[in-house]
């Protein structure tokens, strides 16, 4: 049976594109009466494609590490999650509490219920994990990036309750964009690049011994990045940052110094998707000790206000470009040789995106029409790749078709 999870990260991307145009055309003026729907947006691409893909994801290549069989489809964290998403994706437009809280619970659960799967995995009978001269596996990155999830879950939720005040957290906004980002996206990330990066590659990370190092410099980090706002604090922000920074650039090395001189697998856009993608997590980290210490020119809440948008969109989204087809190809098309995905048209259009919002934040009298012409780039951005990943699915539909009547034929 295919994996629903990759059908409805698929659906996700397609209603991603669409918000995407549609903030473009609100920018513009063109559609003003769909103001105020950023959130929605943000969530189609974290909570929905990729928060989907992940789930999916996460279990097939654990078992994969471990030498394990494919494990068993889970309805129950499926249903669980599903559920959660479509009920927050209609309580957060309308403000409604009950149903925040309702999906907020139901995705909750889910992630719990992952995190004891992914718990109780241990490698077959008569087998071992590789050793850290071969590879170390994802799954402490994917337990710690979730467990970060839970506690963004929690307090994204109780931003509607007034729960921040009660657990005294000065800045629950950025405290809650913190544990998804540098916490679930910034973790699991890494730990797709450490599982996938042997498939795609075709060889070992440089330096397989550092993983461990970078897991904790990450932990670690995160947890300082959503400390800091919680007490509105640099002393916890400040470390936080430099510790997930080091780890960040020190798995990136990993990632490049093998494929040096591979003009093969330079000349593809898919591991440019990737690469660029992290240079827009690390723009606001550039921005943000001129924001603390006052620079004059440097508009402060301009740039909070618009920086989780070009996070989203510019690494978050980008790095979905790249690795959403590899899945795909794996899930829907076996035996075909899977890889990264993008195109030179997706990659260009995507990180232009990235450019001009942040030319919209420091070019104030053109700020709506930079705004605009930055979601247009990124919805058409994400067009081909949308197309390739329903063509996958419907040459693996096709594959399964042909393969059903092949058995129906021999039946009779």
């Amino acid at each position: 049976m295919f994996n629903l999870y990759f059908l409805m990260s698929a659906l996700f991307v397609v209603m991603a594109v669409l918000a995407a145009a549609d903030a473009s055309l609100t920018s513009l003026n063109v559609l003003p009466w769909f103001n105020g729907l950023r959130w929605v947006r943000v969530h189609l691409i974290t909570l929905g494609a990729m928060t989907e893909a992940i789930f999916g994801a996460l279990p097939l290549l654990t078992a994969l590490h471990f030498n394990r069989p494919r494990p068993r489809f889970r309805w129950d964290i499926w249903l669980t999650l599903n559920a959660g998403l479509l009920t927050l994706l209609i309580g957060i437009p309308i403000v409604n509490q009950a149903l925040i809280f309702t999906g907020g619970t139901l995705i909750f659960t889910a992630t719990t219920l992952l995190i004891i799967e992914l718990s109780r995995m241990r490698p077959a009978a008569g087998t071992k994990a590789p050793a850290p001269s071969t590879g170390q596996p994802g799954r402490p990155f994917y337990i710690a990036g979730l467990s970060f999830f839970l506690l963004g879950i929690l307090i994204g939720t109780g931003l509607w309750f007034g729960w921040g005040e009660a657990l005294r957290i000065r800045v629950p906004l950025e405290a809650h964009i913190h544990a998804n980002n540098w916490g679930l996206m910034a973790l699991v990330f890494a730990g797709l690049i450490i599982d996938t990066y042997p498939r795609w590659a075709g060889r070992s990370l440089a330096w397989p011994r550092s993983i461990p190092v970078i897991f904790w410099l990450m932990v670690f980090g995160a947890l300082g990045l959503v400390l800091g706002p919680w007490f509105q604090s640099s002393y916890f922000t400040v470390p936080g940052l430099v510790m997930h920074l080091a780890a960040t650039f020190w798995l990136l090395l990993n990632v490049v110094q093998p494929l040096r001189g591979e003009r093969t697998i330079w000349s593809a856009p898919g591991i440019w998707h990737l690469l660029t993608s992290y240079f827009w997590i690390i723009a606001p980290v550039l921005m943000a000790p001129l924001i603390l210490l006052g620079v004059a020119g440097i508009p402060g809440p301009t740039i909070e206000a618009n920086a989780p948008q070009a996070l989203i969109y510019g690494w978050v989204f980008q790095f979905g470009f790249a690795m959403l087809p590899f899945f795909f190809r794996r899930a829907f098309l076996v035996g075909e040789p899977a890889r990264l995905g993008g195109n030179w048209f997706s990659l260009v259009a995507a990180n232009l995106g990235g450019l001009f919002l942040w030319a919209s934040i420091f070019v104030a009298p053109l700020y709506a029409t930079l705004h605009g012409i930055a979601y247009a780039l990124w919805a058409a951005a994400a067009v081909p790749v949308a197309l390739e990943l329903w063509g996958i699915v419907r040459r693996g539909m096709a594959r399964l078709d042909a393969a059903s009547e092949t058995a129906a034929v021999a039946a009779d």
